[in-house]
């Protein structure tokens, strides 16, 4: 039996294929049936070789709701049936990693959909260690509510999460493509006084700032960012800045506009060395962090979701079938279209 699946063979090679339909392997195995999915930017870095740790044919895709279709004696916490979302992050709970917290180094060898694994970019995927990593969408809420708890509204959280950020502070991120305005939505839940979007495309700083995700936004390619940002913080730069791209300009960003004292928290999938100019910023005691995201908040993400709190369905700007996810890569990693958010629904045949 096979199915349709986009697959990666090498640098600049993606196709959709007819594959195998994936079946249960692990006791704790699942069979999911993708219901929704996403393009993701990590898919796009991977497409143009820019992780080359990937080996061919590997299907892509890490972000997506499903439904469970079958499951291995050993999964107890869903069911055939269930609608989940998923982690993109696979973790067996109890290796080294694990019982620290750290699930995006399970030792298991799983560690991320579409990268060591294959993906949902597909009709259905298989789900090692399910019963952590599937997670059942609550009466009320659909898929579209809930689609981005699995990576970018996670990696958004981590971001803000790893800023530390106290209530008063002023934010500066980096970058506001769709993980930089996830970072700008849960960095609220901290209470800042003030998030900056910084970016050198007017429109999405535009949207952000019609959306309420930032106070205000500072376009990079027209003024001096770091200057700026020290003129509305009293000549001290911002608190906290979160870089959310992966890119030698962002990170030269947010490490430039933070205060003394402040915090740098990196988000963004980078395929160049950086350099850390150790001789400026030792004394200006920053602390730094960075890291893949553990996808541990997806339960309270899901809560805050019911409750209200966080609504991230406006990002979703251009939505169509599995069959033409070729268009898909295209224009979301062309960033054309004023795409945000590359919604996939399943394939029709």
């Amino acid at each position: 039996m096979t199915m349709k699946a986009l697959v990666y063979h090498g640098p600049e090679k993606i196709s959709l294929d007819d594959v195998p339909v994936p079946k249960i392997i692990e006791p704790d195995d699942a069979i999911v049936k993708v219901t929704t999915s996403t393009i993701c930017g990590t898919d796009i870095h991977i497409w143009h070789g820019g992780m080359p740790e990937v080996e061919a044919p590997r299907i892509l895709g890490h972000e997506f709701c499903g439904e469970i279709v079958e499951v291995g004696p050993a999964v107890r916490n869903v069911k055939v049936g269930d609608q989940c979302a998923i982690s993109c992050v696979t973790q067996c709970g109890e290796c080294f990693y694990c019982v620290r917290g750290m699930y995006s180094h399970c030792t298991t060898g799983s560690w991320i959909f579409g990268y060591m694994i294959d993906g949902c970019q597909a009709e259905y995927v298989r789900v090692p260690h399910a019963n952590l990593g599937c997670h059942i969408i609550p009466d009320g809420l659909t898929d579209d509510d809930v689609l981005l708890v699995g990576d970018i509204l996670s990696t958004g959280y981590l971001g803000a999460e790893n800023a530390r950020i106290e209530p008063g502070d002023t934010v500066a991120v980096m970058g506001s493509g769709p993980v930089g305005m996830c970072a700008m939505i849960t960095a609220r839940l901290w209470g800042p006084a003030r998030i900056i979007a910084v970016d050198m495309d007017q429109a999405r700083l535009d949207f952000a700032v019609e959306k309420g995700l930032a106070d205000m936004g500072i376009n990079s390619g027209e003024v001096d960012a770091v200057e700026k940002i020290r003129e509305i913080t009293d000549g001290r730069g911002a608190d906290r800045t979160i870089e959310a791209v992966g890119a030698k300009g962002t990170y030269d960003l947010a490490l430039e506009a933070v205060r003394a004292g402040g915090n740098v928290s990196m988000l963004g999938v980078f395929e160049q060395p950086q350099e850390i100019k150790m001789n400026e910023l030792w004394i200006k005691n920053i602390d730094i962090s960075m890291g893949l995201v553990n996808a541990n908040r997806i339960p309270e993400l899901i809560r805050l979701i019911q409750l209200g709190k966080i609504d991230t369905k406006f990002l979703y700007t251009h939505r169509k079938p599995l069959n033409d996810l070729l268009e898909g890569y295209d224009v979301f990693g062309g960033k054309k279209d004023n795409v945000l958010k590359w919604i996939v629904t399943p394939y029709e045949r």
